[in-house]
């Protein structure tokens, strides 16, 4: 299941672990990926905390867990390769995988339609 969240990331859970990104909109929006800061594995994140940063040659900007859980897995290829959220932000360009804690969340996140309607709005 694909899920997208108003600040800018989306989120494949599967089997209980939501692996979470940032979305074309908001790469593009960022322009070139400079550095990645993940966070690490084992930690705890309630829905919206601070949870790594993105930094581009315009401006860093944070990543929020968007649902509540704790970290599984980082990227760590994100580390010597920030690019790769450029190049590829919904596939090799994720940055950590997390427990979704509490199942009732994803009921206040986008399917891909309408978060496309959400930028649309934006723009």
């Amino acid at each position: 299941m694909l899920k997208f969240s108003e600040d800018h990331e989306w989120m494949l859970i599967e089997d209980g672990i939501a692996t979470v990104g940032i979305t074309e909109h908001a790469q593009n929006a960022l322009g070139d990926i400079v550095f990645v800061e993940l966070p690490e594995v084992g930690a705890s994140y309630a829905k919206g905390d601070d949870a790594a940063v993105v930094e581009s040659v315009k401006a860093a900007s944070e990543v929020y867990a968007p649902l509540t859980g704790d970290i599984t897995a980082i990227n760590e290829d994100l580390e010597g390769e920030p690019g790769k959220v450029n190049s590829s932000p919904m596939d090799d360009g994720w940055f950590f995988k997390m427990t979704v804690s509490d199942s009732s969340e994803l009921d206040g996140l986008m399917d891909e339609a309408g978060y496309n309607e959400f930028i649309a709005g934006l723009e």
